[in-house]
């Protein structure tokens, strides 16, 4: 056995001076945060600008034109920016809900072997990867409050689905009223009753939906392909048709090499969802740059843009990496 008298002194070895080497990149990022938020401090201080979150506390006084809880402009900032992280919630799981649905399907059809479909389902890639998202977001917001008709003449989808330059209106659980279905009706000064959707969710939906599509059919398609030809083969053999064949065997195996790159795709549609702004959907972009308006703290509004969106994508990829782990193939 050696002696350990002779052994090399911890701080000597690999590990101990990759430790030290660690602990010196730690103190100089603490000192340079540090430096930052000090200079920053005395930089507002000596501009007599307010810094800090107590305005928080403070009444907003504006409105907000699409919300999913109680609100009034008589109701503090913290609660504007709770609708603010609503409505991009709410966009953001609708919008990775829809394009994972639209996306498959789409990717599936550039792999079948009838030609107009393939070839439809290209042309749609194709177009909708190489028009910038802003650009397909004002197309949206154009053709929902300019080509649709008017809310007195709405389009009929079904009995009590209307879509007109209003939005999408829709029957909806009344729970006020012990939980009776509320059904929109066409009157005379438009329509009453029932859930909608504003002209500004729509096209931000729908535009998120479309565009991120695109870039998951190219993930399921390659990850299609990927599954080695044997597996076709073999379900061949086993007399299983082709659908049968995509659902039961290349699917299951092309997850665990969709999933990783899918995980990027729902980043990117959550931080996406900023464009809203541009639109006039009251994201939490939209309701912070009201705010600064007002108030003029842009460093605090600033970093609560930036700690939503990140404590959204963190989330997400925990979710995902924890799904990816659960599909992952595993040798025995």
């Amino acid at each position: 056995m050696p002696d350990p008298a002779l052994a090399p002194h911890f701080l000597r070895t690999r590990r101990g001076r990759a430790l030290i080497y660690q602990a010196l990149a730690l103190c100089a990022l603490v000192a340079a945060g540090w430096f930052l938020w000090h200079n920053t401090a005395e930089n507002l201080a000596a501009r007599q600008i307010r810094s800090g979150f107590g305005f928080m506390r403070q009444p907003a006084g504006f409105d907000i034109g699409e919300t999913l809880f109680a609100y009034s402009s008589r109701d503090t900032y913290l609660r504007a920016f709770a609708i603010g992280v609503a409505n991009t919630l709410r966009v953001a799981l609708l919008g990775i809900v829809l394009a994972t649905v639209l996306g498959t399907l789409v990717g599936i059809g550039r792999l079948s072997r009838n030609l107009l479909v393939r070839g439809l389902c290209t042309a749609y890639v194709e177009v909708m990867r190489n028009i910038p998202l802003i650009i397909q977001l004002f197309a949206w917001y154009l053709v929902i409050t300019e080509l649709l008709p008017a809310a007195t003449e709405p389009l009929r989808i079904g009995p009590y689905v209307f879509l007109s330059k209003s939005g999408l209106q829709f029957p909806f659980p009344d729970l006020s009223g012990g939980w009776t279905l509320a059904v929109p009706e066409v009157g005379v000064f438009g329509i009453t009753g029932g859930a909608a959707a504003t002209p500004e969710f729509l096209s931000l939906l729908i535009g998120l939906t479309t565009f991120t599509a695109a870039y998951i059919a190219e993930i399921v398609r390659s990850g299609v392909l990927a599954v080695p030809r044997g597996q076709t083969e073999a379900a061949g053999a086993l007399g299983l048709s082709r659908a049968l064949t995509l659902r039961l065997v290349l699917l299951p195996q092309a997850l665990r090499i969709i999933v990783p790159p899918l995980t990027s795709q729902y980043l990117n549609l959550t931080k996406n969802s900023s464009l809203a702004v541009a639109i006039g959907y009251p994201d939490v972009v939209s309701i912070a740059n009201t705010t600064i308006n007002q108030n003029g703290q842009a460093l605090e509004c600033v970093l609560m843009i930036m700690t939503v969106y990140l404590a959204i994508n963190l989330v997400t990829a925990l979710a995902m990496g924890w799904y990816n782990r659960r599909v992952a193939l595993v040798e025995r």
